[in-house]
This record gives C-alpha cells, sequence and structure tokens, in this order.
C-alpha cells in the first residue's frame, strides 16, 4: 500500500467511512431524474443513457436531455431502431457528438444481444462508446457489482481524501487504486453514487462546504486548513484560435439553407450553415465570393465565438436573400425548427446571430 493510499487507514476505519457516506446518503440523496427511487432496482437502460449524457456536462444540462431521449427512445431497442440522424438531433447544443454515434451503436448492439445489458465490467467495456468509468458505473449502480467508478467529482474527493500533492491527471493510479479500497461489497452502486453527491453539492472545487461532508474527518486536505489548495493543479495551457465564415441565405418566407456535417470527425452529423473551413491561418479579407449561392452578402457586424476543448473558435456572418432551389447536399429549415434541427451550439449561435443582426 503507498503512503498516499494508506492515508485511509485500516479495513475497519475504510469500513467506518463507507458507513457515514451512506447514512448521509440515505438522508440528503439528490433527487435526479434518471436515478431509481430508495429501494426501486435501477433500470440498466436508464443507468448507461444518463451516463452517456453526464460525460462532460453536468446534471442540471443533462436532465432535459435525458427526458427527451426517454420520451422518445423508452427502451433500448427503441432507441437501436432509431435513424442515426435522429439521434444526433436529440443530442444538438449537448456537445461531444461522437457520443451520440457511439450512443447509437451500443443500443443496437444491446438489442442484437436481446435488449439486455451485460453485468459484467469486462463485458460492459466491450460494448460501443463504453469507457472505464462508465462500465463501472453501469456495474456498481445497476448491477450492484462491487467496483470503483471515478468521475471528476470523485477523483477530486480522492485527492483531497489523500491530499495529494500531485495533479489528478498525473495521480490517476493513486486515486482509483484509493477509490477501489473504499468499495464495499454491498450497496456499492449507492457508496458511487454518494460520492458523486458529496463531490457536486459539498467538495466543490472552489468554496468546499467541509462542515457538511461526512468524510471531513478522515480528509488529509481539510486537517491542512487549505483543502480548497487541493487537487493541484496544472498549468494552463494557451487554447489555439481557429476562425471561419458561414452564409446564412434566407428566402422570403424566412427560411435559411443548411446543410448536414459529415458522419465522422468534429461536429459529426449535426446540422450546421454553410461555410468556409475553420483554420488557424487568419481571414483573408472578405469571403462573400465563397458563398454556397449567388447572392448580395453582406457581413453582419460582431462575430459569435464558440471554446472547443482544443480551440476557441471565431465565425463571421454573412447575410443574403435567395429565393432559388437549395443546392446539392443542402436544404431548407424554418426559424421555428431550430430547435429540433439538430445544430450544435456554435451553429444556433450563428443561427441566432443572424436571425438578430440580419
Amino acid at each position: 500500500m503507498s503512503a498516499n493510499v494508506s492515508a485511509l487507514g485500516g479495513k475497519a476505519n475504510r469500513k467506518a467511512i463507507v458507513a457515514r457516506t451512506l447514512r448521509w446518503w440515505d438522508r440528503h440523496r439528490r433527487a435526479l431524474v434518471w436515478r431509481a427511487a430508495p429501494r426501486e432496482a435501477p433500470d440498466p437502460y436508464r443507468v448507461w443513457l444518463s451516463e452517456v449524457l453526464l460525460q462532460q456536462t453536468t446534471a442540471q444540462a443533462a436532465a432535459p436531455y435525458y427526458q427527451a431521449f426517454i420520451a422518445k427512445w423508452p427502451r433500448v431497442e427503441d432507441l437501436a431502431a432509431a435513424p442515426i440522424e435522429a439521434v444526433v438531433s436529440a443530442f444538438a447544443g449537448l456537445g461531444y457528438y461522437s457520443r451520440a454515434r457511439n450512443l447509437h451503436a451500443c443500443a443496437q448492439e444491446i438489442a442484437r444481444l436481446g435488449g439486455r445489458f451485460p453485468s459484467e465490467e469486462a463485458e460492459l467495456r466491450a460494448l460501443p462508446g463504453v469507457g472505464v468509468y462508465t462500465a463501472a458505473a453501469i456495474a456498481a449502480i445497476a448491477f450492484g457489482r462491487q467496483t470503483a467508478p471515478v468521475d471528476g467529482n470523485i477523483a477530486r474527493i480522492m485527492a483531497r481524501l489523500l491530499a495529494l500533492d500531485e495533479p489528478i491527471a498525473r495521480a490517476r493510479g493513486k486515486i482509483e487504486a484509493a477509490a477501489r479500497m473504499l468499495a464495499p461489497g454491498r450497496r456499492a452502486g449507492d457508496f458511487a453514487q454518494a460520492l458523486m453527491d458529496i463531490g457536486a453539492t459539498i467538495c466543490r472545487p472552489r468554496n468546499p462546504d467541509c462542515p457538511s461532508c461526512p468524510l471531513a474527518r478522515d480528509c488529509g486536505a481539510f486537517r491542512t486548513g487549505s483543502p480548497e489548495a487541493y487537487p493541484r493543479r496544472l498549468g494552463a495551457k494557451a487554447r489555439p484560435r481557429r476562425e471561419g465564415a458561414v452564409f446564412f441565405a434566407r428566402r422570403s418566407d424566412g427560411a435559411f439553407l443548411a446543410r448536414r456535417r459529415p458522419g465522422h470527425g468534429l461536429l459529426a452529423s449535426t446540422v450546421e450553415l454553410p461555410g468556409t473551413p475553420w483554420t488557424s491561418a487568419g481571414r483573408q479579407g472578405e469571403l462573400a465570393d465563397v458563398g454556397p449561392v449567388t447572392a448580395s452578402w453582406r457581413r453582419l457586424p460582431g462575430t459569435v465565438e464558440q471554446v472547443f476543448t482544443h480551440f476557441a473558435l471565431t465565425l463571421t456572418v454573412y447575410a443574403g436573400s435567395f429565393e432559388g432551389r437549395a443546392p446539392d447536399g443542402h436544404f431548407w429549415v424554418t426559424p421555428e425548427a431550430v430547435g429540433e434541427a439538430g445544430f450544435s451550439s456554435a451553429m444556433r449561435k450563428a443561427v441566432e446571430h443572424a436571425l438578430r443582426r440580419g
């Protein structure tokens, strides 16, 4: 046992940590739309769906998407039978669109298996888009397996419990070892969800509410008097910037031209305004002559900004009137249909900018 992990104490102390955490959970568990009620058996489909939607997303942001998915596709077989474009459109605005394709592929694989999710981590990890964390979360929450899912909240809790002097990215092994040591044989899913709730509501990145935390008496970071200093942070890297232009070709009835992005790569299969590639070379003067149709393009004041994981994007928007037929690969969208069409967050901003400024 490493020096850091030994900070959790012996078996009796680890059992006491689990017991206090579960008592806290029984009193303070969050009511989330995807959670089974107390003493209700969790539905593996709903556990899996919620975990996919929650990746890189807050519970508050994911909740309406989850409800929309369940309303459209209440069973995994329903999701498997849906067109991929419908699944991507239902994801629009949530980001990380490869999740939508993996979600659909995984649903099809589960349907092929008779609609039943495997209960073991190794089998879950063999499914499309199911990684280490998601497999452990499904195994623990849906099937009660003694395992340790480690999301961002749990990683932060473990780093503080152990008072790690390393950033999380460099201490992954120690963090996962600590989580495995604490994982109980009974109520493993409840314990994992309790830690998630503690991380979301008490052991926050900033201003942690240590007096309310059931883990405070065992927390190394709390004992230092500066819990917020943990986990240690890596120095931030400058985010590269890219630029591009989009074209808002509007018909007299208000409809405008759009197209669907390729089924692979960034924002795969989402709907967008036609435009130029996004480059880091800088804009080369006016771009009105590269619009998708012949129109009197005018550059709208202001720009649209969107931050992605690996770069920041600036879009210039051009607007023009067009009454002809939609070119190949393009189609008309009405302003009322924007919310359901499948636009990414960046493209929704561009459409809103054009409607406001155009």
